[in-house]
């Protein structure tokens, strides 16, 4: 466990604590993950009250996992796992029914570091929604959420080299698409 950082090395103990039993343990990990797994379901849905059934949906499957986790193995990349798989499945059992949201009913989501340097924050936002979802997802992963290619890989079922690439050419794209549209500072 000393090769984790202390923030996952706190979300092993809770998880640990939590597959003892512990529901306080179940609180703090609820508390840790629910904001940065909303932001990582906005790569698939973009209707909050959505989000919240999938963010439901994918903590019920954790509890149902709970046992199949295996200490000290990070926390973060098995958990975004759990949520792709949730969040894929809901878009495969709603296909035929095409939702639109009015963009201004989408929720704010920060955009990655890499992607706010390249120019103005509304346009890049505008850009990053138009990606598609694999780069999205790619960029949010590591960008934003912080996972190391490897663990972004383990997420997605790529190599950290095809995660790697996968994001280096999603930010090319918004590069491109921003010098296009003059959006370049």
């Amino acid at each position: 466990m000393d090769d984790l950082s202390p923030d996952e090395r706190r979300l092993v103990t809770f998880m640990v604590g939590y597959q003892k039993g512990n529901m306080d343990d179940f609180t703090a990990l609820y508390s840790e993950l629910e904001q940065p797994l909303r932001r990582y379901l906005w790569t698939f849905v973009r209707d909050g009250s959505t989000i919240d059934d999938l963010l439901q949906t994918t903590f019920m499957q954790i509890h149902r996992a709970r046992a199949s986790y295996m200490p000290p193995r990070p926390i973060k990349p098995w958990v975004y796992a759990i949520t792709r798989h949730v969040a894929l499945m809901h878009l495969r059992s709603h296909r035929r029914r095409k939702e639109d949201t009015p963009a201004e009913n989408l929720p704010e989501v920060p955009i990655p570091p890499a992607v706010e340097l390249l120019g103005d924050r509304t346009l890049a936002r505008r850009l990053l929604a138009e990606l598609p979802r694999p780069s999205q997802e790619v960029l949010i992963l590591h960008h934003m959420l912080g996972l190391s290619f490897e663990e972004v890989g383990r997420v997605m079922g790529t190599s950290a080299g095809a995660a790697k690439v996968r994001a280096h050419r999603a930010l090319k794209v918004l590069r491109e698409q921003l010098a296009d549209t003059g959006g370049v500072s």
